[in-house]
């Protein structure tokens, strides 16, 4: 099962090598979930442990991961497996200039009543 995420980095741990020939580094990113912050930790292994070297703490992510688990002496783990760390794409909003004759009017192009029974525009 793949998954993917974006938030923001929160925080790079080291790599730490578990044993001879493992190695595995953490990494957490922060995601806004209904107005509550969430820390959320992934994992990553091997020659995967500097995909994360060229991002800082504070760039916004794209996350792919895999869920893994296991059990250990009728205990059950949780692994966030990221494989893949990509800088998210940030949401633009390109606002068109006003077209020609659709500039906000000001004090001068506004109109001038002649009689003094055009003042009393109220619809009631």
């Amino acid at each position: 099962m793949s998954f993917e995420i974006e938030g923001k980095l929160h925080r790079i741990f080291d790599t730490e090598n578990k044993t001879a020939t493992f190695q595995a580094r953490e990494f957490v990113i922060e995601v806004n979930s209904n107005n509550y912050m969430q820390y959320i930790k992934f994992q990553l292994t091997q020659d995967r442990c500097g995909l994360v070297d060229n991002f800082n703490e504070g760039d916004r992510l794209k996350v792919h991961f895999d869920l893994r688990g296991r059990e250990w002496n009728d205990k059950y783990f949780t692994n966030l497996n990221a494989w893949k760390i990509e800088k998210a794409v940030e949401d633009v909003v390109i606002v068109p200039p006003p077209a020609a004759g659709d500039e906000f009017p000001d004090a001068s192009t506004e109109p001038v009543f002649d009689n003094a029974a055009d003042d009393d525009d109220l619809p009631f």
